[in-house]
């Protein structure tokens, strides 16, 4: 049995209705958190067949791991959102000590990724979509929940980047430019909150076999295998692991770093 090592403390995992945000949600529960459960839809569950409701997403994490939840529906990229997610979080469940802010990605682009060497029918909106979802909304939730942490000196806030922030990926450069940007944005704010004794970091995945990773791609077999190799896609639970060191004791005197989890696919130094 997991040791409840974050018995008490208040965390909020955005998007965290399916995918690696619901796997951190329910290992945070795991370690004895009350969590604020975020999704942009109530219905974002079951876009890939990983549940039906954040609701009901909420309640079943409350009820596998007896802790507290509350559901929180928002659109991370509006300022009065975020304000009123976390708010909600705070008089509900308490003072905010964790933020990981999961949510992202490029499903805001109705194309996919902006392709960037499509220069007659690139969309403007979809390349505003990906920086606003991605980078946005970073700054956006980091930003209210340092207001909460600073005044009590105490706080761990961690960002979801990517492994395409550190190495140019064809077709894909909006995306990996907004990652590069949380990247950028997560070590500057590690140094502004130095003194407030609040840790900042981000955890970079490389591609992790997610219901939405499996049902938007080909994948080939001999890369779904689970051992005897780190050349694989990554098992969730495998990215997962790692927010308990950001968020747990062994993460206490760490900050401005950024841990890519990915198998080796990118070797050298950041």
């Amino acid at each position: 049995m997991t040791a409840r090592l974050l018995e008490g403390k208040v965390a909020l995992v955005t998007g965290s209705g399916r995918g690696l945000g619901r796997s951190f949600a329910e290992h945070l529960a795991s370690l004895g958190c009350s969590l604020g459960i975020h999704g942009m839809r109530e219905t974002g569950p079951a876009e890939f067949g990983e549940g039906t409701t954040l609701t009901e997403t909420a309640e079943a994490i409350a009820k596998t791991h007896n802790v507290r939840t509350v559901r929180v529906l928002g659109d991370l990229t509006k300022a009065e959102d975020v304000q009123r997610v976390i708010s909600t979080i705070c008089s509900e469940l308490g003072p905010l000590e964790i933020a990981v802010h999961n949510a992202g990605g490029d499903i805001a682009a109705a194309g996919g990724k902006p392709n960037p060497n499509d220069a007659v029918n690139i969309k403007l909106e979809d390349v505003r979509a990906v920086l606003d979802r991605n980078l946005l909304s970073t700054i956006l939730v980091c930003q209210e929940a340092a207001k909460v942490m600073m005044p009590r000196k105490t706080g761990r806030i961690l960002t979801i980047s990517s492994i395409s922030a550190f190495k140019g990926i064809p077709n894909s450069s909006i995306y990996a430019t907004a990652k590069a940007g949380v990247v950028e944005y997560t070590r500057c704010l590690a140094e502004q909150l130095r003194s407030h004794n609040i840790n900042v970091n981000s955890l970079a995945p490389g591609d992790t076999r997610t219901g939405r990773f499996l049902g938007t791609r080909k994948v080939e077999d001999a890369r779904l295998v689970t051992e005897g190799t780190l050349d694989r896609i990554g098992v969730v639970d495998e990215v997962t692991r790692v927010v308990e060191f950001f968020a747990g004791p062994l993460g206490a005197f760490v900050t401005g770093q950024v841990l890519r989890v990915d198998g080796g696919s990118q070797i050298w130094a950041c």
